[in-house]
């Protein structure tokens, strides 16, 4: 009679200590996503995960290096569901390799002059001034980042990028390297996504010289879904909600245009 009452106090105890070891079932169901997003874009692409981790119940996270070294990277590890560069051309690129199955356009962005705030040496929004020795100019690279890209572009148009690029004192890997030379006072004047200059923490130290549309046309930001993606449904949910009016005014709001 003990031994049995003993076995019925320690099957709820057995049942209570497996029970303990499992995961909860939310947990081990719940979807991870993995955005790969140019610096400058992922703000507006923050809030936008926010929106859909909640209606989807899923776990969105967004891994940020300039557009070269993310598509390098989605070709070798051969993981993850969406890909923004700033620059087109990378997206192209995805295409031809069989990286990317589907796009759509999210917004427009520009590339401005960039100075320190107030523009204390008066530099005029011509591009010209980059090959100027009077000035301490930094560039992005063309081997890592959309910038680099942007400025090969639109400076090898006007037949001064090689000029350019000896005035330079060094070249960044993206955005954010013009962005920290202007803030620490080591650069006078550079070539970035004029979105920087509006940022809240960046406003403080620098302003942005729009160019001429003829110059510098605003250029189209497109989001691309990976071929391998685990979870498309909700990838192609997070591009609808981009492309609507409602991401449309998030992307504005951190001063891309809209489409």
């Amino acid at each position: 009679m003990f031994m049995k009452s003993s076995r019925l106090l320690l099957l709820p105890l057995l049942v209570m200590l497996i029970s303990g070891c499992r995961k909860p079932e939310s947990a081990e169901s719940r979807r991870e996503l993995l955005i790969y997003c140019g610096v400058t874009m992922c703000r507006p692409v923050q809030e936008l995960a926010k929106i859909i981790e909640q209606e989807k119940n899923c776990t969105i996270k967004i891994s940020k290096q300039g557009a070269g070294a993310l598509l390098n990277s989605i070709k070798a590890n051969q993981v993850g569901d969406l890909y923004l560069p700033s620059s087109e051309s990378y997206i192209e690129s995805g295409i031809a390799q069989g990286l990317i199955k589907e796009t759509v356009t999210v917004g427009y962005d520009r590339i401005a002059l960039i100075v320190q705030k107030g523009n204390p040496l008066q530099i005029t929004p011509d591009v010209r001034n980059l090959t100027d020795k009077r000035y301490r100019v930094v560039l992005g690279s063309a081997e890592s980042g959309s910038i680099g890209k942007e400025t090969e572009r639109v400076l090898s148009r006007l037949n001064i990028y090689h000029q350019a690029l000896d005035n330079a004192l060094y070249l960044t890997s993206d955005a954010n390297g013009m962005v920290r030379a202007l803030s620490d006072k080591n650069a006078d004047l550079a070539l970035n996504w004029y979105t920087t200059s509006l940022w809240e923490e960046n406003r403080p130290y620098m302003d942005g010289l729009l160019l001429d549309d003829d110059v510098a046309p605003p250029h189209k930001l497109t989001l691309g879904l990976l071929t391998f993606s685990s979870f498309p449904d909700i990838a192609r949910r997070f591009m609808e909600l981009a492309a609507s009016p409602q991401g449309q005014e998030i992307f504005a709001r951190y001063g891309f245009l809209s489409k």
